[in-house]
């Protein structure tokens, strides 16, 4: 059974030609590149952030230690700089905390301003409620035209070529997930898979093909 969690790590997927190598954190996939690199064995290899579905290039040379160390990711501790704690015995600043509120200048229609001065809690709370309102009903669309991108840089790197690229393509776009299936299926069965776990938002398994 599959486990899910409520955060992922950033996941990377290596092909050796067709053939899926590895997915997983970055020092995962880099240790099966430079493994297949030094057997001399390898074809064509490209590294895909599964992120956004682009190649990105990276530096296997070195030891086995050296890669992974130059891949792994940042450790993080009580004394770590994401929330900036304060330390003990610091001095903390007066007034409100800053939330991570940054300012920017807005730049609205006097009716605008009318309206949102009239709301309660001023316009910076009526703007921050518009916002979250607006992701929140926005947020199954935005997955959806981000699944569709990622799935389409990788299928143009990995598929351009194939037959029905093109057609599959379209029915990606137009969210025809069971088309997009169909047009496919022919293609070699690592890229077809992994271009529809993109295409339904999914992050492919941490998984190494050995």
């Amino acid at each position: 059974m599959a486990m899910t969690t409520s955060t992922h790590l950033p996941s990377y997927t290596a092909f050796d030609g067709y053939r899926r190598l590895a997915s997983g954190p970055l020092a995962t996939v880099a240790l099966a590149v430079k493994r297949v690199a030094d057997d001399g064995m390898s074809g064509t290899v490209v590294i895909f952030d599964d992120a956004t579905g682009r190649s990105i290039d990276i530096d296997v040379r070195g030891t086995v230690d050296e890669v992974r160390a130059r891949f792994a990711p940042p450790s993080s501790d009580a004394s770590g700089t994401a929330g900036e704690p304060v330390a003990e015995g610091e001095p903390r600043g007066r007034g409100r905390p800053k939330l991570g509120v940054v300012s920017r200048e807005v730049t609205l229609l006097p009716r605008h301003w009318e309206w949102l001065a009239a709301q309660p809690g001023g316009a910076s709370v009526a703007l921050r409620k518009l916002v979250e309102d607006a992701r929140r009903n926005r947020a199954a669309d935005d997955r959806r035209r981000d699944a569709q991108a990622r799935a389409y840089h990788f299928m143009l790197a990995m598929a351009g070529d194939l037959p029905g690229f093109e057609e599959a393509t379209r029915a990606l776009f137009a969210n025809d997930l069971a088309r997009l299936t169909a047009l496919i299926s022919e293609w070699p069965d690592d890229v077809r898979d992994h271009a529809l776990a993109l295409a339904r938002g999914d992050l492919p398994p941490l998984t190494e093909d050995r």
